[in-house]
C-alpha cells in the first residue's frame, strides 16, 4: 500500500493555518479590490475537492489504498480554500464566499474510467502548481504572495502523489494504463491548441447539466478563469511552457521513453493503441 508512506510524507511537511501563515505582515496599501476579488474566486474553485473527493470514492470502490489517500488530498485541498477565506475574513470580509456560493460547485460528477480520471488530475496539480506560482509572482501584498507559494507547494507533492499511483497502476494493468495516461495526457498537453483552460474544473463533467457542468460554469463569475489567466496574472506562453514540459518530463519517467513534444507523446499513444485489444484502444 502507498498511503501509509504517503501519508507520513505529506503529514511531515504539513503547513499550520495560524502558525505558518505570516498573517502581521499583512499591507493593506498593497492588495487591490481586483486582486481581492480573485482571491474569492480560488476559494470556490477549490471548495470543488468537495465533490471530486466524491467521485473518486465512488469510482475506485475497488481500491481501498488509494480511497484512503483521498482522505489527505481531501484534507489539504480543503485546506487550500479555508486559507483564501481566512485571508478575505481577516481584510475583505465583504468578499468572503457565502456557504450558497460553496454549495454551487458541489455537483455530482458523470462516472469516468479511474485511469483517465487519475491522470487527468496529475496533469492538473501540474497546472495548478505553475498558476499559483504565477499568481504569487503577480499579487504585491505579502501575505497572499505567501499562501499563493504556499498552495503551490502542495498542489507539486499532489502531483507526486498522484505519479506514484500512476506507476502502481501500470505494474498492475501494464499496456492499458499506458493507453490510458498517454491519451489523457496528450490532452493535458495540448492547452495552446484549445479556447479554454485545460483543467479538472474547467472541463465537462455531467451531461445532464450542461451547460453548467463545469466547475467554473457555476462561479459568480463564469468567466473569470479565462480574465484571471490572460488579463491579470497573464500566464502567457512561456509559462504554458513550463507546464507542457512538466507533463512530457513525468510521463517519459513513468512511460520510460524520452517526450520532446506533444506530437511524439501522440506517436507514442498511437503505437500503444496499434499493440492493445480494441478495448482499450482510443475513439
Amino acid at each position: 500500500m502507498l498511503y501509509p508512506e504517503l501519508f507520513r510524507q505529506l503529514e511531515a511537511v504539513r503547513w499550520d493555518l495560524e502558525r505558518d501563515i505570516p498573517w502581521a505582515s499583512f499591507d493593506g496599501s498593497r492588495l487591490s479590490d481586483e486582486q481581492a476579488r480573485t482571491i474569492k474566486m480560488n476559494a470556490i474553485t477549490e471548495w470543488a475537492a468537495l465533490p471530486a473527493t466524491e467521485m473518486f470514492l465512488r469510482d475506485n470502490r475497488d481500491d481501498s489504498d488509494f480511497s484512503a489517500f483521498m482522505s489527505v488530498w481531501f484534507f489539504e485541498e480543503q485546506k487550500h480554500s479555508l486559507v483564501l477565506m481566512e485571508y478575505l475574513r481577516r481584510f475583505r470580509p465583504e468578499l468572503v464566499p457565502t456557504e450558497e456560493e460553496l454549495h454551487a460547485v458541489r455537483f455530482e460528477f458523470d462516472p469516468a474510467p479511474p485511469l483517465e480520471t487519475l491522470m487527468l488530475h496529475f496533469c492538473g496539480e501540474i497546472r495548478l502548481n505553475h498558476w499559483y506560482r504565477c499568481a504569487a509572482d503577480w499579487h504585491t501584498e505579502p501575505v497572499i504572495k505567501h499562501i499563493y507559494t504556499t498552495l503551490s507547494q502542495d498542489e507539486a507533492r499532489h502531483g507526486g502523489a498522484y505519479l506514484r499511483y500512476m506507476k502502481r497502476a501500470i505494474a498492475k494493468t501494464g499496456a492499458a494504463a499506458k493507453v490510458a495516461f498517454a491519451k489523457v495526457g496528450v490532452l493535458m498537453a495540448s492547452a495552446r491548441r484549445t479556447a479554454q483552460a485545460l483543467h479538472p474544473t474547467n472541463l465537462h463533467v455531467n451531461k445532464a447539466l450542461f451547460p453548467r457542468d463545469t466547475v467554473q460554469s457555476r462561479l459568480p463569475d463564469p468567466e473569470w478563469l479565462e480574465h484571471w489567466l490572460d488579463q491579470q496574472i497573464n500566464f502567457d506562453a512561456s509559462w504554458e511552457t513550463r507546464v507542457v514540459d512538466r507533463i512530457l518530463h513525468n510521463l517519459g519517467l513513468l512511460l520510460e521513453r524520452k517526450f520532446a513534444s506533444v506530437q511524439e507523446l501522440n506517436r507514442y499513444r498511437k503505437e500503444l493503441g496499434r499493440d492493445t485489444e480494441p478495448s482499450a484502444q482510443m475513439v
